[in-house]
Formats: structure tokens, C-alpha cells, sequence
């Protein structure tokens, strides 16, 4: 039996046309470093038509990748807007790869038109003359975009608003199928090069529809967002197309996300709801406690990317009585898989203790935890294996890549180390390519870090394997000390014995100014193991019974 209901295809472009006509009054505000500027949604809207004429101008098409190489600012978010609307696939750049990376990037998705912050032309211009596909760069914002002067067609830049200028403010959007690919974002490429992802418009628009479900991120109308996290990171977490889908105010911090600009906009703007991964929260809340600064607006933060310390999320409630709560996530989920919410009926002494968890599984995504025996663990919250999972916003294979070992029975295997309890509660207890292997056992380097991060005198430790004659391989703890404190490494390892296994305490300590961070604001232990085996690092050793 067939039902009897109309069957209307999932696009951005209904995204569009309803934050649009429903929320013309909910605004964007970009910040420019000694002041905002403002526009509404339905102003938003329009320009998303002209912009979307003036590319059909330059010649895209169906099917055709638009980059954009941008912070988060309103014109971003028009991009992201029109470009999946019209029928082409936004592709976001991350401004933070190496030349050669962000080569690979443009010419692996095929890139005809790209749009570039001023401030950032530079940067593309040294890899855009060897990208064969791309044929125009369109410069947003004010800025010297001189350095495309010596790349033959590619020096006839055009900036963004005289794309827009004098185009009409209304658009036929296409008849769409829902597959098509509505954006594309690659991995970060810690470990060889970037993979691409590519977004259906259907997955694009439930992923929107669950963020704003009050058992996930809950963004609604009467929220004002700071989207911290980048756009170029896996679509900003989605927040952005959430935002506009129920009318929340967004708030975009351009390039300016250091703390005391961070600061600055939230006691000026005072937004209710945030994303952003743990380091950018550790910066703020340093920044906050040495100004006195008011955080208060915020009814909730979301932090992902990476394990949130404990001390971080304890100290954001004394201070500021604003909850912070993790989020699980990666590129390949869209990114949302995963929030920490604790049960209706938790008992408040037991609130920190699911607090601390990964997250639960949200509605729509299957999970499971494989052993190394390729065996399904049972969700007893203490079989440990691999996590894998599918959902309709869960990528089933890489662009350009039909084969890969990360896929298999229509499964993700996300590479990440932990365990699933009988109530969907999510523990990440490492990488698998972070985990460290000693004498036959598994040392989680996350937990190692959250115990030491709880410490009053390190701002920030980061732990990964170094390669041990005996042992095959031992942790080294990398630590960053709080301003003003100090700490050795006798004095760190009796804290950790009080917290952890003895045979989990690290011998071998470094003591670093900052740790080194991905493009998307996570510790890069890729760069810690590589600087430990050149001998960058000033090892300290102590004795296991010290």
C-alpha cells in the first residue's frame, strides 16, 4: 500500500527559501575587529540570488565545485546558500593547509571558480596557476589581490560585490535530485592527503533537521550563535545551515579568534549557543578568569574534535554557570554522531561521570564497536574495539576513492578506540593510530591528558608513543604549564599515580611553550612524534618509581 503523501525532494534549496521567507528578521553579524557588521536573512537571501547569477555568469554549472577559501563571514554563508542551491557544489577550502596540500585539494575536486578572501589571496595565488581546472577567482572583502597579477587568465580576478552588483535579487532554484552532492569538505590529511567527502542535498537537510532537535544541539529561534568552528571544517559542524533553517541569529568571527577578540564579540553580542573544539575554549577561559570577563549569555557550548578536559567543563560552570557538552563527530558523519547529554533520570552525583563520555549516539546514526578479531563487542560500556558507523549522513565512501580499508558491510570505521554502553553512551578512549601499545596493553593517551589537564599548574598536555626498547612503546607527556605556575616532572607523575595505573605514568617528559595544532585546532601528535625522533624535544626522563 502506498501512502498518500506528496513527495518533496530534501534540498538546501528549501533551507533557503525557509529561513528566508520565515526568519527575514534573524540576522548575520560579522565581525570586523572594531565593530560589527549586519544583515538580515532575507537580505542574506537575495544576495545569495545575485550571487548565484553572477556565477552562472562566469560559466558554472550543474554539478560544477565552487571553492570558497574564506573565514566565516556573511559571504561565506551566502555561498553556502547558493552555491548547492543553484545546482553547483560548494567546496570548502581550508585556509590553513600547506601549499601543497591545498593544491592536491583543488585539483583533486576539480575546481572552476573559487572564492577567496582578500586576505588569504595570497596564499592561493601560489598554488592556483598549477590547478588546470580552475578557471576565475572571485576576491571577497578589501585587500591587495596583486599576487594573481603573473597567472595569464587567472589575473582577472573579479571581487565579490561587483559580481553581485546589478543582478537581480530573486532566482529560479532548480528541480534538484535530492543525491546530487550539495558541498564537499576534505579531511584534514594528518595521515597522507586530504579525502574528500561529498554531501547530498537529503543528507545536508536531515542533519540540519536533527541539530535542531532538543536532544542534539537544540538550535532554535531564540538563540544567537557564535560559530567558532570554521566553515571549511566539516560544513562548521552544519551549525550554519541549522541556524538558518530555525531562524537563529549567527554570529561570525572572520578571522579574528583569538580570545580577547572571542571575548569581545560575546559581551558584545552576547550569543546563547557556541561550537568549537577544546584549545579555543582552554584560550577563552584564560583570557575570561585574568579579566574578569562575562560569559553568562551562553546557555549551552558544544566542544568536539577532540576530549574535552574535565577541568575545562567544571571551571566554565563555576565561573560562568554555562555548561559545556561534548560532541562526537568527524568529517565523514556530516559531522554530528554523537552528543553527551546525561539521562532524564541520571542521579546528580553521576551527571560528571556521563559528562566525561564521547556522547550518545543520536537519532539516525547505527553504531556498533568491532575487537580486533573483527568480532561485534557487546554494548556493555567495557568491550573495547573500533567504532564504526553508518546513518544517512555518514559517508559511504571517499570522493575519487570507490575502495578503501575504512569501509566495509556499508560500515565506517571512524578509527577511533572506545567503548558503547546499553544506553548509546559513547567512550572514546583513544586514536588508533594515538593508542599506546605497552608490553602487550593499551595505555589511553586522552585519559593520560585529561588527568594531567586537571593539574592547576598545565594549561595544556598533550601525550603520544615513543618507541621503548622493552616495553616496544611508553607515553611521552608534553606539557604546556598554566602562566605563573610551575611543575616538574616528579611533581606531575605523583599526581597522575593518584589518578591512573602506576604503569600508565610517563617517564619521559617535555615541557613546551604551546603544542603544536592541527589546521582545525587539535593537538597534532603527528608533529610531536616527528619532532621527538629528530630530537627537537628537550626530554626530561625520571625513574618509573620516582
Amino acid at each position: 500500500m502506498q501512502s498518500t503523501m506528496q513527495d518533496s525532494p530534501l534540498l538546501v534549496r528549501e533551507i533557503l527559501r525557509h529561513g528566508m521567507q520565515v526568519y527575514g528578521a534573524s540576522e548575520v553579524v560579522t565581525f570586523e575587529g572594531d565593530g560589527s557588521r549586519r544583515a538580515s536573512f532575507a537580505e542574506v537571501g537575495r544576495r545569495a540570488a545575485q550571487l548565484a547569477h553572477g556565477l552562472q555568469g562566469l560559466g558554472v554549472g550543474p554539478g560544477d565545485r565552487v571553492g570558497t577559501f574564506c573565514f566565516n563571514h556573511q559571504e561565506h554563508v551566502e555561498a553556502y546558500l547558493a552555491v548547492p542551491s543553484m545546482g553547483a557544489v560548494l567546496h570548502t577550502l581550508n585556509v590553513r593547509l600547506f601549499p601543497e596540500q591545498l593544491k592536491y585539494v583543488i585539483e583533486h575536486a576539480g575546481d572552476k571558480v573559487i572564492l577567496s578572501d582578500a586576505t588569504c589571496a595570497g596564499l592561493l595565488a601560489r598554488v592556483a596557476g598549477e590547478c588546470p581546472s580552475l578557471e576565475r577567482v572571485v576576491v571577497v572583502g578589501e585587500g591587495d589581490a596583486s599576487a594573481f597579477d603573473s597567472l595569464g587568465s587567472l589575473a582577472d580576478t573579479i571581487s565579490y560585490e561587483e559580481l553581485l552588483a546589478s543582478r537581480d535579487t530573486e532566482f529560479d532554484w532548480p528541480d534538484l535530485d535530492e543525491r546530487e552532492t550539495a558541498a564537499m569538505c576534505y579531511t584534514s590529511g594528518t595521515t597522507g592527503n586530504p579525502k574528500g567527502v561529498a554531501y547530498s542535498h537529503r543528507s545536508t537537510y536531515l542533519h540540519s533537521l536533527a541539530s535542531t532537535s532538543s536532544v542534539n544541539l537544540g538550535i532554535s529561534s531564540r538563540d544567537r550563535a557564535l560559530v567558532v568552528v570554521p566553515q571549511f571544517h566539516a560544513n562548521a559542524w552544519g551549525i550554519p545551515y541549522a541556524a538558518w533553517l530555525s531562524g537563529c541569529d549567527m554570529i561570525m568571527p572572520k578571522q579574528f579568534l583569538r580570545a580577547e577578540a572571542l571575548v569581545r564579540m560575546i559581551e558584545t553580542e552576547r550569543p546563547t549557543f557556541a561550537g568549537a573544539v577544546p584549545t579555543i575554549w582552554n584560550e577563552v577561559l584564560r583570557y575570561a578568569e585574568a579579566h574578569d570577563s562575562d560569559l553568562s549569555s551562553f546557555r549551552v557550548i558544544v566542544c568536539g574534535g577532540s576530549a574535552v578536559p574535565l577541568s575545562l567543563m567544571q571551571r566554565f560552570e563555576e565561573l560562568f554557570g554555562v555548561p559545556i557538552i561534548q560532541a562526537w563527530g568527524m568529517t565523514e558523519t556530516s559531522p554530528l554522531g554523537a552528543i553527551c547529554l546525561p539521562p532524564r533520570d541520571a542521579d546528580p552525583s553521576e551527571e560528571w561521570s556521563y559528562r566525561m563520555k564521547a556522547g550518545r549516539i543520536a537519532f539516525g546514526i547505527e553504531a556498533r564497536v568491532v575487537d580486533g578479531e573483527g568480532r561485534v563487542a557487546p554494548c556493555d560500556g567495557s568491550s573495547v574495539g573500533e567504532l564504526e558507523v553508518r546513518g544517512p549522513w555518514v559517508t559511504g565512501s571517499y570522493y575519487g576513492e570507490p575502495s578503501s580499508e575504512r569501509f566495509h558491510d556499508g560500515w565506517l570505521r571512524t578509527g577511533d578506540v572506545g567503548t558503547l554502553d546499553e544506553l548509546g553512551y559513547l567512550t572514546i578512549t583513544d586514536r588508533t593510530k594515538d593508542v599506546i601499545k605497552t608490553g602487550g596493553e593499551w595505555i589511553s593517551s586522552v585519559e593520560l591528558e585529561n588527568a594531567l589537564m586537571a593539574h592547576p599548574a598545565v594549561f595544556e598536555a598533550a601525550v603520544v608513543a615513543i618507541p621503548d626498547e622493552r616495553w616496544n612503546e611508553r607515553p611521552l607527556a608534553c606539557v604546556v604549564l598554566a602562566d605563573g605556575r610551575g611543575a616538574s616532572p616528579d611533581d606531575l607523575a605523583s599526581y597522575l599515580r593518584e589518578r591512573v595505573a602506576r604503569w600508565w605514568v610517563p617517564e619521559r617528559w617535555a615541557f613546551l611553550g604551546e603544542v603544536p595544532k592541527t589546521s582545525v585546532g587539535k593537538f597534532d601528535k603527528k608533529a610531536l612524534r616527528a619532532g621527538y625522533a629528530k630530537g627537537e624535544l628537550d626530554v626530561v626522563s625520571i625513574s618509573r618509581e620516582a
